[in-house]
């Protein structure tokens, strides 16, 4: 057995990583942060040049169908990034579900748009009133009392909310019930919505992954160049020691992942405990890398001026979004027990 991914899997990485380097700085995410989210509109145009954003779209609709497995990667760069958009919701959750549950209509409206990058999906699941993005999309596919609906973001209020990532934009949203957008159903549209909250915590849990790197990376830059009575502070005992205790707890968050990754893709029955086990591992070794990171910084990492506290604020984010270690840790008890 291949317990390695591909060379196609690892070029899209390297593809995905190249852009991001050139076109998503830190200043982007900044300018995003401050209240300019056309900033990172460059960003999402050049990946949906190069087929990214289209990739778990299917051919026919000008994408590649590629499964979770082929996927983990992107989303670990674009945690590593700090990305901002429904890039989530639009790659993981929003095109497949659907292509598998909306009807003709909606797929001719949508699908394709999507895939070339001209619509960006939300999507909310049961009882989540609360969107990321939801100012910046398209079009909103939601589940109310088992139905799912498609209906296009100028049918739906969207009041803004305050979020602790402001370069992550929440609105509360509201819409209309109506027989006109209902998606279809005459497929397993429960289990199809339960499938598409499992991929958007597994990519939630990959982002994780590289958030943690990055601010990693940026606290062992930080230690090389910071000096105290003329020497780097990274040549001190106990700063060592807190880097690799970070980097130890990434390490074993990773491989948490790509196995969910590769549950999903391959339809394991164990799908579901991987998905948790690897959005635990993911949350807390994120937080974790945040500790150390900004006891490395000092308190200087709190300030806003240092590109550390918004990646900070994305990892604390989105550690709590679908599923916090406590939620994540009972479900895998209901399925122990």
């Amino acid at each position: 057995m291949r317990f390695a991914f591909t060379d196609d899997q690892q070029m899209l990485r390297d593809t995905v990583r190249d852009v991001l380097q050139r076109e998503c700085a830190p200043e982007v995410v900044r300018a995003v942060w401050e209240g300019r989210p056309e900033a990172a509109a460059s960003v999402w145009a050049t990946l949906a040049e190069t087929g990214v954003i289209g990739m778990t779209a299917p051919q026919d609709a000008g994408g590649m169908a590629m499964s979770e497995l082929d996927w983990i990667l992107p989303f670990e760069e674009i945690g590593y990034a700090a990305l901002p958009g429904p890039l989530v919701e639009t790659i993981a959750v929003g095109m497949p579900l659907l292509d598998a549950v909306g009807t003709d209509a909606q797929k001719t409206q949508w699908l394709e748009a999507a895939a070339t990058g001209h619509a960006k999906i939300v999507v909310a699941f049961e009882d989540q009133a609360i969107v990321p993005y939801a100012a910046s999309a398209d079009v909103l596919i939601a589940e109310r009392g088992g139905v799912a609906y498609c209906l296009p973001m100028s049918e739906v209020s969207a009041v803004p909310e305050r979020s602790v990532d402001r370069a992550r934009q929440l609105a509360r949203i509201t819409f209309e019930e109506s027989e006109a957008h209902r998606m279809r159903s005459d497929v397993e549209g429960h289990a199809l919505l339960s499938l598409a909250k499992e991929r958007a915590t597994l990519a939630t849990a990959a982002q994780l992954v590289g958030l943690s790197r990055r601010m990693l990376d940026m606290a062992v830059q930080y230690a090389k160049d910071r000096e105290q009575f003329g020497k780097p502070i990274g040549a001190q005992q106990a700063v060592k020691h807190r880097l690799a205790n970070a980097l130890i707890q990434q390490e074993f968050a990773r491989p948490m992942v790509y196995r969910a990754g590769w549950s999903l893709a391959t339809n394991q029955a164990t799908a579901e405990v991987d998905v948790s086990l690897a959005k635990i591992y993911a949350g807390e070794a994120a937080t974790f890398v945040v500790k150390q990171a900004l006891q490395v910084h000092g308190a200087i990492g709190y300030t806003i001026e240092c590109d550390l506290h918004m990646w900070m604020k994305r990892a604390w984010a989105l550690a709590a979004t679908r599923g916090d270690s406590a939620f994540h840790r009972e479900r895998v008890g209901r399925h122990v027990l």
